[in-house]
């Protein structure tokens, strides 16, 4: 199998085909790469952690040349340009501490954002504005109304757009939701949806901010506090200025997983009843525990809970006829025999067309089309997640939602957590 050059690509069908496109030069053992007016420029924004892992995924492709990096953390920024230009053999990779540096260049195709979650929206939506396609992480916003923005600013501008939702493309969610589909389990009455709950954190006091990292602005839209390292690097979902917990985090794989397998991906609930425990003390303030029924229009009912003897880790659906719960691990079909019968692996590759999640993203770049993973979905799976936290931060145990016009009902007080004010100068 041979590289395929970006004119050919353009010139294929993604429905003619049931094996990705674009494959990484080191899955061929062909170190061949395309010439530069045949790649996609890519830039990464954040780059510790989870960041890192996206843009060495990106770069393993021949097809994609990263040419710049941005993080404000310089250990992190100077790691990631080494990396960058080790991996090509120059010293080409430009390293930014400020976003708006690589908003501002017109020679990028895409933009990859793996921030901390605070900031998904901001370098994402100016990123769209410039010209720019974008892959944002999960969760893909801070509040309901960063998603809402997001989304209508995707559409607006017809930019290509995946969440890191990668459960999506993952082969055990991927043929699970195949068999709901299918019919054979029946009628769905009940998804249940197991995830974990947030830790407790440590009592702190304010340490100085290490002379290689910029903490007002990675604080960005978020209150001004004093720094402490529990508050960042792999902390920061804990505490609500900057994410929304383990229910945002987890919640916006496994309860995307459940609304696609019900095909309720374009709406959600129009009711909530359920409750949380918070920490009494420590950094951290996001929800130890929680339970939630999320009730559909048509009285399916989404069971949300931490506590995994109701709702087993992952994602289960219960039909008439059977079961089916799904983890990233494994797929598991209660009659068993129930798989067998109803996938049949060209059936399963109708679905299975487009490889990973990046592959896919990329596919989707130069075909103009949708990726598996578009705002639109996310932002609608990661509004159950916001509802829920909004409830237990206010301490109340029902709610009625409008999915139409994403706003609780009759319910001001709610309504204004939708949204937060941002710390000058961040804007949407």
């Amino acid at each position: 199998m041979s590289n395929i050059t970006r004119r050919k690509f353009l010139g294929k069908s993604l429905a003619a085909v049931a094996m990705p496109y674009i494959i990484p030069s080191s899955a061929l053992g062909n170190a061949h790469r395309p010439s530069p007016s045949n790649r996609l420029t890519c830039a990464c924004i954040g780059v510790g952690g989870m960041g890192t892992q996206n843009m060495n995924a990106f770069a393993s492709y021949d097809e994609v040349q990263v040419v710049a990096v941005c993080d404000v953390d310089q250990i992190l920024l100077d790691q990631a340009k080494e990396a960058i230009d080790g991996r090509y053999g120059n010293k080409d990779c430009a390293a930014y501490k400020d976003f708006r540096k690589i908003i501002d260049r017109q020679d990028i195709d895409f933009v990859v954002v793996s921030t901390p979650d605070h900031w998904h929206a901001i370098p994402s939506l100016w990123a769209i504005r410039s010209g720019k396609d974008v892959y944002t992480e999960k969760p893909l916003g801070l509040t309901i109304e960063e998603g809402k923005v997001m989304v209508d600013t995707a559409r607006r501008y017809g930019a290509v757009v995946q969440t890191g939702t990668l459960q999506r493309s993952l082969n055990s969610f991927t043929r699970g939701v195949r068999l709901v589909h299918s019919g054979a389990i029946g009628k769905v009455s009940r998804v249940k949806v197991g995830i974990p709950g947030s830790p407790e954190g440590p009592v702190v006091e304010p340490e100085p901010v290490p002379d290689h990292f910029d903490f007002d602005f990675w604080l960005g839209q978020a209150p001004k506090v004093p720094y402490h390292p529990a508050r960042t690097h792999g902390a920061f979902r804990m505490i609500f200025d900057y994410s929304g917990g383990s229910l945002c985090d987890w919640g916006a794989h496994h309860i995307d997983a459940a609304q696609w397998g019900i095909k309720k991906d374009d709406t959600g609930p129009v009711s909530f009843e359920g409750s949380g425990t918070f920490p009494n003390d420590g950094i951290y303030d996001t929800a130890l525990t929680y339970d939630f029924q999320c009730t559909y229009d048509d009285g399916t009912v989404m069971h949300l809970s931490t506590d995994h003897s109701k709702c087993p880790w992952g994602v289960t659906f219960e039909g008439e006829h059977g079961k089916v719960h799904i983890t990233r691990e494994q797929l598991n079909v209660e009659p068993d025999h129930l798989l067998s019968e109803a996938l049949e692996e060209e059936r399963m590759l109708e679905m299975w067309v487009s490889g990973g999640h990046l592959d896919n993203f990329l596919e989707c770049i130069r075909t103009r089309g949708e990726t598996v993973a578009p705002y639109r979905i996310a932002h609608r799976s990661l509004s159950i997640a916001h509802i829920c936290n909004i409830m237990m931060r206010l301490g109340q145990k029902k709610a009625q939602w409008d999915p139409d016009l994403e706003r609780f009902v009759n319910n001001a007080e709610a309504d204004r957590l939708l949204s937060r004010s941002m710390r000058s100068p961040w804007r949407l």
